[in-house]
């Protein structure tokens, strides 16, 4: 018999490199014993000969994952279950992705129960503030049913960037300083009882708790009760559950509320519409930015405030089409007044092109979202939502007649050259459009604000601005 002793509960590292070793060793897993504490570690005093040459073995990397998640497992027998999994690979090299071997099932019942104590921990840890320290710090008390303190750290690092915390557990104690991560042996919970904030949380807790939609047995599913007593809104559960019926019986009888101003207002609007002849063409601008808000051409008037027409001069020599209005023009009702149209207005004023002088419009005239919370998301619009707001943008090329057309990104560039465009192949001048106007093609400014390094960003919006300097400069020769 040969044991291991690892000096951790949780040092993959460790147990990869034993285990390795006593695999090219030949050290069958029934003459293995592990265990976790102080001791000799006979795997290194000469009990296992070095593996013979000329016999390589390497772990595949789908082991190695599942191996790192199954380690954090509370189960006694975790360890001699991955070395049997791990002496099988040799002649079975693709063992892991055969979901019905038993040992294989089991070690994948392992690693789904730690992810969701991540989950779980990444959802009820409850920080206290400490009150008498210089810097502003947080302690927090939690017990994982599985060790996966240090695991799910980064997750509170990314989020409590620029503050002091602790989270204590039975197993080990996490710090993070505000500049570096590190552990400590187990502490014993020294979070403080309350702080200020925890009433707080409790009002806004019982404030959006719905009786309506209480499902007792799916909330102690998610919320096990074995975390109520480090959730400060906890205490309130009971009581909440208690009045649900009566509650919900009050919202059932309780008269209508009235619709919110802004529901009103597009109410308003929308029945002051009038009906639009499908037929009728426009004879100028302002016809069409009337006629726009009546569009029922699609669905997408269903949810939008109103249309969104384009706006500029009628014999504009430089026609900007973007893909579709965002939140902020949707309300507005005006294209370009949001955080997408701050970058077009600077980035124009640098190229020495002058928005005043350009017609600006959207290939699409009404918002399309998704409602996240209270948050309006934007949409791409499909090809058939395209297509059907197509009329309205060959309507403002007819009577504004630009020479040059710029397209802001790929959904542009297909209303304008009636084709799919790849912007990164096609950037630059695209040619002549079906129209006979002279096409080019760039990024959306949305496009600048998405990107997440600033290097990059800066870089993009140079683009941007020699794009849109080059596009006023053909316009002006055409």
């Amino acid at each position: 018999m040969v044991e291991v002793v690892l000096p951790g509960e949780t040092d993959f590292d460790a147990w990869r490199t034993s285990a390795r070793r006593l695999r090219l060793a030949g050290i069958e897993p029934a003459r293995v014993q592990w265990r976790v504490g102080e001791g000799s570690g006979a795997l290194f005093d000469g009990q296992v000969a070095d593996a013979p040459p000329g016999q390589p073995f390497t772990a595949p990397r789908a082991f190695l994952d599942l191996a790192g998640e199954v380690l954090l497992h509370r189960s006694a027998h975790r360890l001699d279950l991955l070395y049997r999994l791990l002496w099988r690979l040799r002649e079975e090299p693709r063992l892991v992705e055969i979901v019905t071997d038993p040992e294989v099932a089991e070690a994948q019942r392992m690693a789904k129960s730690v992810r969701q104590a991540i989950h779980k921990m990444h959802a009820f840890v409850r920080f206290r503030r400490v009150e008498g320290e210089a810097e502003e710090t947080y302690v927090a008390w939690f017990e994982p049913p599985h060790r996966v303190a240090l695991a799910s750290a980064d997750y509170f690092v990314r989020r409590m960037a620029n503050l002091r915390f602790s989270i204590l557990t039975p197993d080990v104690a996490v710090h993070w300083d505000g500049q570096a991560l590190t552990s400590s042996p187990p502490i014993a919970n020294a979070a403080p009882a309350d702080d200020r904030l925890e009433d707080l949380w409790r009002a806004y807790y019982s404030a959006v708790f719905n009786p309506a939609r209480l499902n007792p047995k799916a909330m102690t599913q998610h919320m096990a009760r074995r975390y109520w007593r480090n959730l400060p809104e906890a205490t309130l559960i009971q009581g909440l559950v208690g009045q649900a019926r009566e509650r919900t019986h009050a919202m059932v009888q309780a008269d209508p509320t009235k619709p919110a101003p802004r529901a009103a207002r597009i109410a308003r609007q929308r029945s002051a519409v009038p009906a639009l002849d499908p037929a009728a063409e426009p004879d100028t601008l302002t016809e069409l930015a009337a006629a726009v808000n009546a569009c029922r051409r699609c669905d997408l008037w269903r949810d939008a405030t109103q249309g969104v027409p384009g706006e500029g001069p009628r014999q504009a020599r430089l026609m900007l089409v973007g893909e579709q209005p965002g939140d902020q023009e949707d309300l507005a009702g005006h294209p370009f007044v949001g955080p997408a149209g701050a970058i077009l207005d600077r980035a124009l004023a640098e190229a020495g092109a002058p928005r005043e002088d350009f017609y600006v419009t959207n290939a699409v005239k009404h918002f399309k979202h998704e409602l996240r919370g209270k948050r309006r998301l934007h949409k791409t619009p499909n090809a058939g939502e395209v297509s059907a707001c197509r009329w309205w943008l060959d309507h403002e090329r007819r009577l504004v007649k630009p020479k040059v057309i710029v397209a802001l990104g790929a959904t542009a560039a297909k209303a304008v050259l009636g084709r799919p465009v790849s912007v990164i192949r096609e950037r630059g001048e695209a040619g002549l459009t079906p129209n006979g106007e002279r096409a080019f093609v760039t990024v959306h400014p949305s496009y600048l604000l998405r990107l997440p390094d600033e290097a990059a960003k800066a870089a993009a919006y140079t683009h941007f601005v020699r794009d849109l300097r080059a596009a006023y400069a053909l316009s002006l020769a055409a």
